[in-house]
């Protein structure tokens, strides 16, 4: 029997082609949600850019755009279509820092399922987000990896969360802890592996939106 790969072919050419036109309407339909904080198709949004994650940031490199957007696009849609879930919300509250936000001096040890437990001495911004966070009913976790948000979403079982990270970091641990809890993210201003930086009003403005 004959392999048509003449057919094969054409046929590999149409679904390419299918999917990278779905690819940039999904990044201009984010494009255009995220400058004018008017969400669009949401849901066709969040898969296509999940689903072609890597494509899409290879899109965006080819149009010498920063690749960074397609994140900067999944963690704010993610917001809007999660956020009335989020104000509703009253019990089981939790933020997840990461612990690159500590000081390069924390004496913090790590619980093995809780992660760092703060000792509030105020040398770092996790002290302020500790004390907003006691007002407006959220538990803190200031975690060491991804693993440890596993351990807590089993053993706690929060109902939303607020997850503090990067852009890239954010996409992935909202996409992974959505169907367990309400999210929402809130970026760091000063990224890296030590000494991050996140603005702590933000933050704090996104507890207060639980409480309206």
């Amino acid at each position: 029997m004959l392999i048509p790969y003449d057919f094969l072919g054409k046929v590999f050419v149409v679904i390419a082609i299918i999917v990278i036109t779905g690819i940039l309407l999904a990044l201009l339909l984010g494009a255009y949600s995220y400058k004018k904080h008017k969400i669009l198709f949401p849901n066709f949004i969040l898969f296509m850019l999940y689903l072609f994650y890597g494509p899409a940031k290879l899109i965006c490199r080819v149009f010498f755009i920063n690749d960074i957007i397609v994140d900067e696009i999944l963690v704010e849609v993610r917001n809007a279509v999660m956020i009335d879930k989020f104000k509703k919300t009253k019990d089981k509250r939790v933020i997840f820092l990461p612990q690159c936000m500590r000081h390069p001096n924390c004496k913090a040890r790590c619980d093995p399922i809780k992660g760092y437990e703060c000792k509030m001495c105020g040398l770092c911004d996790i002290n302020k987000i500790h004390e907003a966070a006691s007002e407006h009913n959220f538990e803190v976790y200031v975690i060491p990896g991804g693993s440890f948000v596993k351990k807590i979403i089993k053993t706690q079982r929060p109902k939303s969360c607020i997850g503090v990270a990067c852009y890239p970091e954010l996409t992935e641990s909202m996409q992974g802890a959505s169907p367990f809890m309400v999210v929402q993210g809130v970026t760091l201003i000063q990224d890296g592996c030590f000494d991050t930086k996140v603005n702590v009003d933000d933050v704090i403005r996104k507890m207060e939106e639980c409480d309206v």
